[in-house]
């Protein structure tokens, strides 16, 4: 495929891309902003908290609980 036709073929995707708007269900997009789930990463960036100040701190190291 030459060069026009490829530019041509992404000049059309991107132009889909840009006018195509699909239905946005609010009400799901509620429940997820207001689930009360567990975040699994929420335990382990607690644990790293308290290195974010500490000058100490070595790449590698384990924090200490």
């Amino acid at each position: 495929m030459g060069r026009g036709r490829q530019k041509a073929k992404h000049t059309k995707v991107a132009r889909e891309l840009k006018y195509f708007s699909p239905e946005t269900d609010y009400s799901a997009l509620e429940r997820e902003l207001t689930s009360s789930q567990h975040d699994p990463y929420e335990d382990e960036a607690s644990k790293w908290a308290d290195y974010a100040d500490d000058d100490s701190y070595v790449p590698g190291d384990s924090p200490q609980r």
